[in-house]
């Protein structure tokens, strides 16, 4: 009985997902997540309580699978190995989950969506800095904030199909930084 329960919770939640990447949190109905999902729409609220609280198990759960994921790739080793990680990480993420990446570029004003982006981010930027001065760059602060800007942009942009050569905007970045 747990297993099926389990399942359909998610289901539930895939279904939310992909929805939610595609039409948008505001234009989804929980009836449309139901019928999708085959569940009744009693059975969403049992299991999350209200559509605010699906979306944001939803995204409290894609951020624990990436930081699972990604774990080697954001530990410091040395300077030159990090950096290289932090440009391809954009690309990365997006092509292992495009819909849950589109779908933080679609909530990207929403108050809990930008909260757990920002503490996703928060730890790598002290470590950037480090990189940055362990390289030798004369502002490494500012040299943090200017990649930290393009990787956002860059995340965001190939989620949204806006990017297609995002690999190669990376191979550019890794040439810019010697890397």
């Amino acid at each position: 009985m747990k297993e099926t329960t389990l399942s359909r919770k998610e289901k539930i939640m895939k279904v939310a997902l992909s929805l939610f990447a595609e039409k948008g949190y505001v234009d989804t109905s929980t009836k449309e997540i139901a019928l999708e999902a085959g569940v009744s729409e009693a059975l969403i609220f049992k299991h999350f309580g209200n559509k605010d609280s699906l979306l944001a198990h939803i995204i409290k759960s894609g951020y624990r699978r990436v930081l699972s994921h990604h774990r080697g790739m954001m530990t410091y080793k040395n300077p030159k190995e990090f950096l290289k990680n932090m440009i391809f990480l954009p690309n990365k993420l997006v092509s292992d989950e495009p819909l849950f990446w589109k779908l933080q570029e679609r909530l990207s004003h929403n108050d809990f969506s930008k909260q757990q982006h920002d503490q996703f981010m928060k730890p790598v930027q002290p470590v950037l800095v480090k990189a940055f001065s362990e390289l030798g760059y004369d502002n490494p602060e500012l040299e943090t904030q200017c990649l930290l800007l393009i990787i956002d942009m860059l995340w965001k942009k190939e989620a949204n199909g806006d990017v297609d050569n995002g690999v190669e905007l990376a191979q550019l970045l890794e040439k810019k930084y010697k890397l």
